[in-house]
């Protein structure tokens, strides 16, 4: 996970980003959401295609650590409380079970030796490794196998997903091992990330580029609303 700066409370999160995703929900505790995709074209954001749904962590969502200011009002991002990482937030690289993802941004494949470290006072916390490297020893207690499909009886959720750079300090038990990733049904939620159907992701990985800075917004209608102006944040034309 890459170490980011603490922005200044004057600053936008979004300030250097041309492409945004924005994640918005009813309220704290909504399990479900709308993804939308916005560039930048000058100081204008322009809207590229419609809005689709996605899941939200089981107990909704809850401010997290990336690239906005805090502390924020609202409920607080920790290990394990199946809450999705509220805020803004760098999207550093894309994965898959395929050896190839066909998207511009850096792609790892995984193996069944990949592991995501959730495990607190692991010096790998939230953090990817491969047990070949590490030791197997190392990976112990870890419940985020990245070949989901050969540790879990063909589980496609990790198929392909995005890596989100949630708490890149790897400060112990404030959430670990964010990422957007496919869903096995329609709303089902998620242990704490963001999942859509193959469809979503498959536009998701054709539409990025590195180059252009792009950056995950989630966030609450409520709270859209409120960091708006300050944020410099585009409208956003729900479809609830």
């Amino acid at each position: 996970m890459t170490s980011e700066r603490p922005p200044l409370a004057s600053e936008s999160p979004i300030a250097n980003a041309d492409q945004l995703i924005v994640v918005s929900s009813q309220n704290w505790d909504a399990t479900v959401g709308e993804m939308h995709r916005f560039e930048r074209h000058g100081t204008l954001w322009q809207e590229i295609g419609h809005g689709t749904p996605v899941s939200l962590g089981r107990s909704g969502t809850a401010w997290g650590l990336g690239l906005h200011a805090m502390p924020q009002p609202g409920p607080q991002k920790v290990e394990g409380d199946g809450r999705s990482p509220a805020g803004v937030f760098t999207l550093t690289g894309a994965f898959g079970y395929g050896p190839t993802g066909h998207t511009l941004m850096p792609y790892e494949a995984m193996d069944a030796s990949d592991w995501c470290m959730d495990v607190p006072q692991s010096p790998y916390y939230n953090r990817i490794v491969d047990a070949r490297d590490i030791g197997e020893a190392a990976v112990i207690g870890s419940t985020e196998p990245m070949r989901l499909d050969l540790h879990r009886d063909g589980d496609i959720r990790y198929a392909l997903g995005l890596v989100v750079a949630h708490n890149p300090q790897a400060i112990p038990n404030k959430g670990s091992c964010i990422f957007m990733h496919l869903w096995r049904q329609a709303s089902e939620a998620t242990s704490g990330c963001t999942a859509m159907d193959e469809e979503a992701m498959q536009t998701l990985f054709a539409w990025l580029d590195p180059a252009r800075n792009p950056v995950l917004l989630v966030l609450p209608e409520a709270e859209y609303a409120r960091l708006r102006s300050s944020w410099r944040l585009p409208r956003l034309e729900l479809l609830q």
